[in-house]
Order: structure tokens, then C-alpha cells, then sequence
């Protein structure tokens, strides 16, 4: 790209994708040409200082004030600076601040007319999240859908058998309409799930206010709430924090959450809702005061599948999945999701998420 001249490139300010118009030929030209890969991209100058890059560079948090901040992403310019030559490499870097959610990157860079610097990032993330996912998934799912297709199938000869018997005949119609109830929730759950595990919420994401997101779960859980005689606490509707992702799924996360707490806690009790700002770190607690969680369940409540207390479970119409999704979902918003209980006392979920900072927020708007 020999005719992409030095003193052009120096004068190039800082620029994000959707401002590429007003530069004029050639300058426009490469960044036009960098904008076509189906890639997030940069553009170093001979000082390493960022002079153009994609929009999504601001979600993999490896630039800081117009710098690389990320050791292997350097080490691999140095290398290509070095050498002359093309370099690429993969690597994994955190969805956040906190959480063990990553991106895993496959990254290529290419030296411009002996000074500057290319950098195309491919985000590999999804395609090895989804063949993953896949494999344990089919090990799960045929377990699961056995015990609801099992119990109709049983219960249907049973009405077969007690044509001479209404009150049989009605109670085994009543239990297959619970299975069948289960069945559709499973169902339902699963194609969350899968929806969930084909998208990613930073990629495309915008500026959430979760004081929204909060009172749009509470509004979907107040009937259960209702018909168990439990009260919703939550207080701080002035709450501003702000974070980066898909307000669908971060609503469906604190629905769960929320529906959890219902479900496991007796009638006349109460589900609180706490919110608080720490550092660049926004935390959202659901605390119940339900039958708590024991020990050696703790460190298994967010498998999929799995439940504490399966005949629960079968009473409320629980598919073992809500926990998974809501770990699944906030990982993937760089963040994290912890759990404190103790038996016969309750218990407290807590979701930690980086704040969207309020420099970056005019990029997403």
C-alpha cells in the first residue's frame, strides 16, 4: 500500500467507522478497505498510537487513550515491526474487568509502507462457545426430555385403563397437564438458551439503564410474586448505573434470578432487590428467604440441569436451566454471578458488571 503516503496517515485523527466520509482520497481508501474485512480493525501509526479503529474495539477493552494496553497485542506489533512481515496469532482476552468469560481472538498484522500498522481482529469466540455447547447439550437434553415424554406416555395408558373410573380419569388428566406444562417450559427454555448461545451481547451492544432492566423482571414476575402472597422489594428506583450489552437478555438473567427466589420461598415472605455501584463495578443482589442452598449444592446450581431439590423442581415447573441462562448470560456481559445461602435462611444472588463509563457512551448512541 506504497500509496498510502506517511505524511497523509500522520495527519489522520482518531476516527471510528461511521466517520469515514469526510476524509478524502487515499486516506479514506484504506480505511474503507480495512472496513470491509469481517473483522474488528486498527490502524497504528510509527508510535503505536491508534489513528483509526472499528467500533467494537471499544467492547475488548485494549485500547486506553489512544494506546494498546494489552501486553500480547503489542508483542505481536513488535515482532511484525521486527521482521517486515505479516504476523497472526490467537489469544484470549476477558469479556470484563471480573468474571472468567473470554474472547478468543484470532489476530493478524501487517506492516504499511515501513511505519504503520494493520491489525485485523477476528473474534473466534462464538464458533468455539456453540461447538461446545453443542456436545454438552446433546449429552443433557435427551436425559431431560425422557422424564416429561416418559411420565405422559404412562400416564395415557393409565386414562386407557380407567374408562370405568371418572375420578382416576381425572386425576391423571390433571397430572398430564402438569408434564405437558413442564415439557413446554423445557422447550421454551432450551430455545432461550440457544438463542442466547448464538449471539454476543458486546458485539452489537448499547448503553443499558439497569434500573430499567430490574423493573421490566419485576413487572414479568408479579404474578407468581401474587399468588404466593410475596413482596417484591425494591426501593432504589433512581438507580443511573448504566452498562453495556442486550437489555433482552440481561432483563431475562434478573427475571430468572427473581422467578428463583419466588419459587423457593414460602407464601407471605419476602424477595429483595438490591442495587449498588462499587469502583467501575455495578452489583445487583436478589437476596429470598427460602430454604437456602446447601454446601455441597452451592458450587453446582449454575450446571445446567441441575437442581437442588428436584421434587420442588417437579412442583414448580423448574426445567434446571434459569441459573445456567443467567451465568451465561452475564459471563458473557464481562461479568459474574456469585451465590451466598445457608440452610434455612435463605440465600443471595449477586450479579457484578462493568459500568458503561460515561466517556464511551456517545459511540454507542
Amino acid at each position: 500500500m506504497a500509496w498510502l503516503k506517511k505524511r497523509e496517515l500522520a495527519s489522520i485523527t482518531p476516527i471510528q467507522k461511521g466517520q469515514v466520509d469526510q476524509f478524502e482520497f487515499p486516506r479514506r481508501q484504506i480505511i474503507e478497505l480495512l472496513s470491509l474485512f469481517d473483522a474488528e480493525s486498527l490502524l497504528l501509526d510509527q508510535d503505536n498510537k491508534v489513528i483509526y479503529s472499528t467500533d467494537g474495539i471499544t467492547t475488548l477493552n485494549i485500547v486506553r487513550e489512544q494506546y494498546l494496553i494489552n501486553e500480547s497485542l503489542l508483542m505481536l506489533v513488535r515482532a511484525t515491526r521486527r521482521s517486515g512481515q505479516k504476523q497472526e496469532s490467537t489469544m484470549e482476552l476477558p469479556r470484563g474487568p471480573i468474571g472468567s468469560g473470554t474472547h478468543a481472538l484470532n489476530v493478524r498484522t501487517t506492516l504499511l509502507d515501513d511505519d504503520f500498522i494493520a491489525i485485523l481482529i477476528f473474534d473466534d469466540s462464538e464458533m468455539r462457545r456453540l461447538d461446545s455447547t453443542r456436545r454438552d447439550f446433546v449429552a443433557n437434553i435427551s436425559h431431560e426430555l425422557k422424564t416429561p415424554i416418559g411420565a405422559l406416555s404412562i400416564l395415557s395408558e393409565a386414562v386407557l385403563g380407567a374408562t370405568d373410573d371418572p375420578e382416576a380419569i381425572t386425576r391423571f388428566a390433571q397430572r398430564m397437564q402438569v408434564e405437558s406444562a413442564r415439557l413446554t417450559n423445557l422447550v421454551q427454555e432450551i430455545i432461550n438458551l440457544s438463542r442466547l448461545q448464538d449471539d454476543d451481547p458486546l458485539r452489537n451492544g448499547r448503553p443499558i439503564n439497569i434500573n430499567y432492566a430490574i423493573l421490566i423482571a419485576i413487572d414479568r414476575c408479579r404474578t407468581s410474586a401474587e399468588q404466593k402472597n410475596i413482596k417484591i422489594d425494591y426501593e432504589n428506583n433512581e438507580f443511573s448505573g448504566t452498562i453495556l450489552g442486550d437489555l433482552e437478555q440481561i432483563t431475562t438473567a434478573l427475571e430468572n434470578l427473581i422467578e428463583n427466589a419466588i419459587n423457593y420461598s414460602a407464601p407471605g415472605t419476602k424477595v429483595g432487590i438490591g442495587t449498588r455501584i462499587q469502583g467501575e463495578i455495578l452489583e445487583i443482589s436478589v437476596t429470598d428467604q427460602g430454604i437456602g442452598i446447601a454446601q455441597k449444592d452451592i458450587e453446582r446450581i449454575f450446571e445446567r440441569f441441575y437442581r437442588v431439590d428436584a421434587a420442588r423442581s417437579r412442583e414448580t415447573g423448574g426445567t434446571g436451566l434459569g441459573l445456567s441462562i443467567v451465568k451465561h448470560v452475564i459471563q458473557n456481559h464481562g461479568g459474574e454471578v456469585s451465590v451466598w445461602s445457608r440452610e434455612n435462611s435463605g440465600s443471595t444472588f449477586t450479579v457484578r458488571l462493568p459500568l458503561w463509563k460515561e466517556e464511551n457512551k456517545g459511540e454507542r448512541n
